[in-house]
């Protein structure tokens, strides 16, 4: 090849990374001699974030770190990377806020429970693939929810995520004004996910809207906390209004997750596999033998698309 051609495919290609890397909307960032992410125990003065990060394609977080260190060992097997039974390392060991681990191209990280603990972790994970100097990156969020009108084990990949009122948005108050952003997540990848399952062919997948709540009770309308000043009727014509607006399950992460991922140039998903109807009860009855099989529905199906992705399937 000829240098003038070799040259210009070296800009179109330097150019094509520029396009899919991590876009911060933080211009103090580039101010500062050293980023500590604080909550990760990881810092840009301690830590050689590219030799570490830089091969990260593929992002997964959820709720447990426990769950989050299943899945590593789980997408390790599947990827041929690791032995039934390895041990992966906690790279946050330095604190109890948050875990993380790594097999190949694929970041596993706890994001803890609702809006402000997968926030806070947000900000740091965006940050350490930026400063990792990653691109091309997927996140998805891998998680249990609450159902409406489906049947309990059914995964629900996230069309929008939407409020309490059914609107597509994240309200958040900064410097004392409320900021609206959107919570449209990535329809390619949503229709890649569904395909995905249709070839598992193990359990039942659909796209709908989540909503995010801000908490786990009055918030979603439940009966059964210690608190409750409205009656079963006025629960159950709230939950059908969610379903007739296009919601098919509940959770307590997803608007911010998906606002941040838009802001932040990064294509993502979230998978969640429902516990329970929400529209025949309140409190999660299903043995324990049940639940561990549900809450391993999400890793399988984002354990064969990362699998798909990188041509292992």
């Amino acid at each position: 090849m000829a240098p003038g051609v070799s040259n210009e495919k070296k800009r179109e290609d330097e150019q094509s990374s520029r396009e899919n890397s991590i876009h911060l909307c933080n211009p103090h960032l580039e101010k500062m001699k050293e980023d500590i992410l604080y909550h990760f125990a990881l810092g840009t003065g301690t830590h050689d974030f590219p030799a570490l990060f830089g091969d990260v394609k593929f992002v997964c977080v959820g709720g447990s770190p426990s769950r989050m260190k299943a899945f590593i060992a789980y997408i390790a097997e599947e990827l041929g990377l690791g032995s039934s039974g390895g041990d992966y390392p906690n790279i946050c060991a330095g604190t109890d806020r948050y875990a993380m681990y790594k097999v190949g191209p694929v970041l596993s990280v706890s994001h803890g429970m609702g809006i402000p603990s997968i926030s806070i972790m947000l900000h740091e994970l965006i940050k350490l693939l930026y400063h990792a100097k990653c691109s091309n990156i997927t996140i998805i969020r891998i998680g249990t929810s609450g159902g409406i009108g489906l049947e309990p084990g059914s995964v629900v990949i996230t069309r929008q995520s939407v409020d309490a009122t059914f609107k597509p948005q994240f309200e958040q108050v900064v410097l004392g004004k409320t900021i609206i952003r959107s919570t449209n997540l990535d329809e390619e990848l949503a229709k890649e996910l569904l395909q995905c399952s249709k070839e598992i062919n193990q359990f039942n997948t659909v796209i709908g809207n989540t909503m995010c709540t801000l908490d786990f009770y009055e918030g979603q309308g439940r009966l059964d906390g210690a608190i409750c000043l409205y009656n079963e009727e006025e629960k159950l014509q709230y939950l059908k209004e969610a379903y007739d607006s296009g919601v098919r399950n509940i959770e307590m992460e997803s608007s911010v997750f998906a606002a941040m991922c838009n802001l932040s140039g990064v294509r993502a998903a979230v998978v969640c596999v429902t516990l329970l109807n929400r529209l025949e009860g309140d409190q999660i009855s299903s043995s324990h033998d049940i639940l561990v099989e549900y809450q391993q529905r999400p890793q399988k199906l984002v354990g064969y698309f990362i699998k798909k992705s990188l041509g292992k399937v």
